[in-house]
């Protein structure tokens, strides 16, 4: 009987995703030009796409690449022991 409950939830969320994934597409064909993300925006999706890892940002990252959104993740790590108090925003280069 817990098979069956787990393979249940297992596959309601992955319809859940399938669902959001493809409104996500949706929706990033109709905005015009290039998404403006905030900092605290772009810490979010940072901090899941690590956990998330590559291979799975393949399939579902639809408005930033996979590896800027590691990238991001990585200057996060990197700012957080650099011992600097006046820290470059997250969206600069």
């Amino acid at each position: 009987m817990l098979a069956t409950l787990s393979g249940s939830v297992d596959q309601e969320l992955l319809l859940r995703n399938e669902y959001l994934v493809t409104e996500n597409r949706i929706l990033k064909n109709q905005i015009k030009g290039r998404l403006q993300l905030t900092d605290p925006e772009r810490i979010s999706l940072a901090e899941i796409g690590q956990r998330l890892g590559r291979k799975a940002l393949e399939e579902v990252a639809q408005s930033v690449r996979p590896e800027t959104i590691l990238g991001w993740h990585r200057r996060l790590v990197a700012m957080k022991f650099d011992g600097s108090k006046g820290h470059l925003r997250l969206g600069d280069r």
